[in-house]
C-alpha cells in the first residue's frame, strides 16, 4: 500500500513537502506529489515528520512488570514507603501465596534506612504475606521477614540485598505465565509507539530472544527489537550462529540480535559503582569504592569470544574507574560498541570514546533523578558527571536511552533531560553538558540522522509541535507514528 503524507516538514524550518511511502521505504520527497487511484492520503496540515525514534537501552520486562507493580517512586523515607506498601497490602494483597511486589525506590538520600523490621511493623496483621521491593536502580532489593525466610536470607543483617545477591529473588518474581507476560508486553508496546518509538534495543536479562519471536508472530507488531544477550547465554548464541544486527527470519524484519551484554559494575543510587574515590560514609566498609562485578582479567576473555563470534559487546560502566577499565578492554580487544551509562568520567577518557570507535549509550533522565545523589556522594565530581556535552566535542558518538523501567520509556523525557538539564523548574545541572536538540534527536534514532532522506525505512514520527525549538519537549504531542509503512498509532 502506498501512503501519501501532505504538507509534512521535514526539518527545523522546513517548508512543507509531500512524503510517499510505498514498500516499507521513504520513496519520495517532493513540494508536490499527484495521488494515484488506491493511494492513502493523510493530510499533515504543516505537522513535523522524523525518523522513527529508538530506545538504545530498555529492560522491557521489567518495564512491562513496574507499570503493573506498586509504584514507591514517590516515597521520600523508608518510613514512607513502609507505609505505602502496608496500605497496599491491607487493600489489595497479592492472590494465592504470591508476594507483594513494589517497585522505584531510591533510599540514597534518605534520612532513614531501609529494613525488614520496617516493613514487618507497618503491618503486622499482613506481616505473614512476603515483600519485595525492587529500587529504582534494579541494583537491589528490600524484603520483609516473610520474603527473607521465602527466600533464604532469614539470618541477613537488614533484608536489602545488593547486586548478585537478589538476582535470583528478580527471577522469581519476574516468572509469570507466558500469556500473561506477553499480553502485558503488547500493552507497553502500544503505548511506547504512542509517544512515537519504533525500536528499542533490549537489554532484558538473560536473553529475550525467542520472546520475542514469540510476540512477534503472536501479533505484538508495533516495535522492531533488538535482543541483548547475557554471559549466561553467550555460548547459546554463538552456537545458533547469531550476530549482532541480524534479523530473525520469520519476524517480517522486527526482531534482530542484539549485542553482548556485561555488568562491570554497581549504580550510584546503590552506592556500588565503581570509582577512584570512595564513597562518603562506607570508609571501613567492605566496598568503599563500589564494587568491581566483572575484573579485566575476566571482562577481556568475555568480550574477545563474543567480538570473534560477532557479537557487539554492550558494557555496563558507571563509575568512573569501571569505565576506564571498559575502555582498557576495548582497546586491547579491538572491538567496537557500546559502554552502557558511562555516567561518572576522567577526563583523560573523555576523548578515547572517539578513538576506540566506543559508543556512549546514555540515560539523560538519570542525570535528573541523581542529580541529588551525584553532588552527594561524588561531590567535587560532577562536573563530569552525565558529561555528554564533553563526549560530543571530544567526538563521540552518543545514543540516547531510558535504562526503563529506571526511567520512562518515552524518548521526549529522555531528550528533554539531554536539552535542558533540568526538571521540575529547577536550574540546569551543570549546563555545560546540554546539546543541541538535534543531536539528541539524531542521537535517539537508529541512523544518527534528525532527518528523513528519500530511501529511508519508513520508520517514522510526526509531531503536532516544532521538537527543534526546544519547547515543552516533555510533553510533545505526537499525532502519529509508523512502522515500514504501517501505522503503530494514530491519535483520535
Amino acid at each position: 500500500m502506498n501512503t501519501l503524507l501532505r504538507s509534512a516538514r521535514l526539518g527545523r524550518n522546513a517548508a512543507p513537502y509531500d512524503v510517499l511511502v510505498s514498500a516499507g521505504r521513504v520513496a519520495r520527497v517532493r513540494e508536490s506529489i499527484t495521488a494515484e487511484p488506491g493511494w492513502e492520503v493523510v493530510d499533515l496540515d504543516g505537522r513535523f515528520v522524523l525518523p522513527g525514534l529508538w530506545d538504545h537501552h530498555v529492560h522491557f520486562d521489567q518495564w512491562t512488570l513496574a507499570r503493573e507493580r506498586v509504584d514507591l517512586s514517590g516515597a521520600e523515607s523508608a518510613a514512607a514507603t513502609a507505609r505505602l506498601v502496608a496500605e497496599r497490602l491491607r487493600t489489595r494483597p497479592p492472590e494465592g501465596e504470591l508476594p507483594l511486589v513494589g517497585y522505584g525506590f531510591r533510599d540514597a538520600m534518605w534520612a532513614d534506612r531501609p529494613h525488614r523490621d520496617l516493613l514487618d511493623a507497618a503491618a503486622p496483621d499482613v506481616a505473614h504475606i512476603p515483600v519485595v521491593l525492587i529500587s529504582g536502580d534494579l541494583h537491589s532489593c528490600w524484603l520483609n521477614s516473610a520474603a527473607a525466610r521465602r527466600y533464604g536470607w532469614a539470618e541477613h543483617a537488614s533484608g536489602v540485598l545488593r547486586e548478585s545477591e537478589w538476582q535470583p529473588i528478580l527471577a522469581d518474581v519476574n516468572r509469570l505465565p507466558p500469556e500473561v507476560l506477553d499480553a502485558w508486553a503488547a500493552k507497553s508496546a502500544a503505548a511506547a509507539a504512542a509517544r512515537g518509538v519504533v525500536g528499542v534495543v533490549e537489554l532484558e536479562a538473560p536473553w529475550q530472544l525467542d520472546a520475542w519471536i514469540r510476540r512477534v508472530r503472536g501479533g505484538n507488531r508495533a516495535l522492531r527489537v533488538a535482543c541483548g544477550v547475557w554471559p549466561s547465554h553467550l555460548e547459546e548464541a554463538i552456537e545458533r550462529g547469531l550476530r549482532s544486527g541480524e534479523v530473525i527470519h520469520g519476524t517480517d524484519g522486527l526482531v534482530e540480535m542484539g549485542p553482548f551484554k556485561v555488568i562491570t559494575d554497581g549504580s550510584l543510587n546503590t552506592r556500588t559503582a565503581y570509582c577512584h574515590d570512595p564513597y562518603p560514609g562506607l570508609e571501613g566498609d567492605a566496598h568503599p569504592h563500589g564494587m568491581l562485578l566483572v575484573p579485566p582479567e575476566e571482562l577481556v576473555p568475555l568480550m574477545e569470544r563474543a567480538w570473534r563470534a560477532g557479537l557487539r559487546p554492550a558494557v555496563h560502566a558507571i563509575g568512573d574507574r569501571a569505565n576506564s577499565l571498559a575502555l582498557d578492554a576495548f582497546e586491547r580487544v579491538g572491538a567496537r560498541g557500546t559502554i552502557e551509562h558511562a555516567q561518572l568520567l576522567d577526563e583523560a577518557d573523555l576523548g578515547r570514546f572517539a578513538a576506540l570507535g566506543v559508543v556512549a549509550s546514555v540515560q539523560p533522565e538519570h542525570a535528573m533523578d541523581d542529580r541529588d545523589v551525584a553532588d552527594h556522594h561524588w561531590a567535587g565530581r560532577t562536573g563530569r558527571a552525565f558529561a555528554f556535552g564533553a563526549l560530543l566535542t571530544a567526538g563521540a558518538r552518543l545514543v540516547l536511552g531510558s535504562d526503563a523501567p529506571v526511567a520512562p520509556l518515552d524518548p521526549w523525557v529522555t531528550i528533554a533531560a539531554a536539552v535542558d538539564r533540568s526538571r521540575d523548574g529547577r536550574e540546569p545541572w551543570h549546563p555545560e553538558h546540554t546539546i543541541p536538540v538535534a543531536e539528541a534527536i539524531a542521537a535517539s534514532t537508529r541512523n544518527g540522522r534528525a532527518n528523513l532522506a528519500e530511501g529511508d525505512e519508513a520508520d517514522l514520527v510526526v509531531t503536532d509541535d516544532n521538537p527543534y525549538e526546544g519547547r515543552a519537549l516533555r510533553s510533545m504531542p505526537v499525532s502519529a507514528t509508523m512502522l515500514a509503512g504501517r501505522w503503530t498509532w494514530r491519535e483520535d
